[in-house]
């Protein structure tokens, strides 16, 4: 029996194939590693990728983002714990979602993977512009990716991240 990721586009439901396409699921990674290394200075750490998605496409665990970079993330994980409880579990379902994503990223020459991480590519894919048609919980997401890439930036080792998320590396 074929695994739900095998699947052709077409053969996937209409919403899961809108929301959780490449082309989409790429531009929120993207925006996470642009503002990561916009801060920071360094790529985007390869394992924190593989929480961008988990985070912003769960409507509570996005509800409860904070709304600045500059928020104490230990704080946040502490008061937030009940929703991360099944991050990890989240971020293994959804990890063929973002490999397929960084797949599109790479092809297209818009994100570059080293030895240290991601960064943006020759072609990086053109974040500022608002598309014409949007909606506000599309919008949010996007916010939200550029976020988590501030706010990971402010933050100490990816492991120590990941383990105050409850996801081991």
């Amino acid at each position: 029996m074929a695994s739900r990721w095998s699947l052709s586009w077409r053969e996937r439901p209409a919403e899961e194939a809108a929301l959780l396409n490449p082309a989409f699921c790429g531009e929120l990674i993207a925006r996470a590693t642009k503002d990561y290394q916009r801060l920071r200075g360094n790529a985007f750490p390869l394992p924190l990728s593989f929480v961008v998605l988990p985070l912003i496409l769960h409507a509570p665990t996005l509800a409860a983002l904070p709304g600045r970079a500059d928020t104490t993330f230990a704080t946040w994980s502490a008061e937030n714990e009940a929703l991360l409880a099944d991050l990890p579990e989240r971020t293994l379902r959804l990890r063929p979602i973002s490999r397929e994503a960084l797949l599109f990223l790479a092809q297209h020459s818009a994100l570059t993977l080293g030895a240290d991480g991601l960064r943006t590519g020759e072609k990086p894919l053109k974040l500022a512009a608002k598309p014409a048609a949007s909606t506000r919980d599309v919008d949010d997401i996007r916010r939200a990716a550029a976020l988590l890439g501030r706010w990971f930036a402010n933050q100490g080792a990816p492991v120590q991240i990941l383990q105050t998320m409850g996801v081991t590396p």
